[in-house]
């Protein structure tokens, strides 16, 4: 098993539910940030995890770190909304061009399963970020057409961003919050998808025995505005940037403004666990 991103929230998760299912005498961690691949070994401490540093973005160290492997899970990606605004073609570069590493690696070293995590930015993306998943999600779809009859399985996997996970604004209020400083909310009419780490986890757990190439989990919403009530939080609105949506989707039949939405008491709960 190969994680690219492996050092990433959803990656450390991952890694935890494998170790612990114990069904892998290998488990690759492939990352370009060395201080975390030794905070994660040392946290871990598992001889069946191997740290390899490396960019998707190099094609040379993508074909050694894929020797002898059979499943790939591709979490690795440029995700800041605000980065690819900015420096669009480095998010090409990751999101775009790493994926044809990925893809070209896995079917010349006949793997058996790519798993790719996606976003629900990739569903009429406006964004560089969005645009760059979606590009890349092609690539893995169109892959299954071309890599042969004995060629890797490539499956999608498109979900919005994970509670609580690195980067994402849970954890950022909550710093503000404990300073007592008012937190900046783009719109609390905007609406976004709920979902938690473990499912996450088991959803990409799905994705590597199943047979479809595309998996889109069913998620409740919740309102910007209501999660920062159910936080306590002073709320200072900024209004939408223009790579920003009000409401996100995952498909033409899923998008948070008709999706369930949950109270805040719901929210007050699941912040529990978060």
């Amino acid at each position: 098993m190969l994680i690219t991103g492996g050092t990433g929230s959803f990656g450390q998760a991952f890694t935890r539910h494998l170790l612990k299912e114990g069904k892998h005498d290998r488990i690759c961690i492939y990352s370009r940030d060395e201080y975390r691949q030794a905070e994660m070994a040392e946290k871990f401490d598992d001889d069946r995890l191997r740290f390899f540093i490396g960019d998707v973005r190099d094609a040379t160290r993508l074909f050694r770190a894929t020797r002898g492997i059979k499943t790939i899970v591709h979490a690795a990606a440029l995700k800041r909304i605000e980065t690819g605004f900015y420096n669009p073609e480095e998010m090409a570069k990751t999101n775009v061009f790493g994926a044809m590493n990925v893809i070209n690696e896995a079917i010349g070293r006949e793997v058996d399963r790519v798993v790719y995590l996606s976003s629900d930015k990739a569903w009429q993306p406006i964004s560089a970020y969005g645009q760059s998943k979606a590009l890349a999600e092609s690539l893995f779809l169109a892959a299954n057409h071309t890599s042969g009859p004995v060629g890797p399985r490539f499956v999608v996997t498109r979900y919005g961003n994970v509670a609580g996970s690195r980067g994402s604004v849970i954890p950022k209020w909550r710093e503000q919050i404990a300073k007592d400083l008012p937190v900046k909310i783009t719109d609390p009419k905007c609406t976004r998808f709920w979902m938690t780490i473990d499912e996450a986890v088991e959803l990409v757990m799905e994705a590597i025995d199943t047979n479809a190439p595309l998996l889109i989990p069913d998620l409740p919403a919740y309102r910007l505005g209501d999660l920062a009530v159910a936080m306590g939080a002073k709320t200072v609105t900024v209004g939408l940037g223009e790579f920003e949506k009000l409401h996100e989707g995952m498909d033409d039949k899923n998008t948070s403004d008709v999706a369930r939405k949950m109270t805040i008491r719901e929210l007050k709960k699941a912040l529990e666990s978060v």
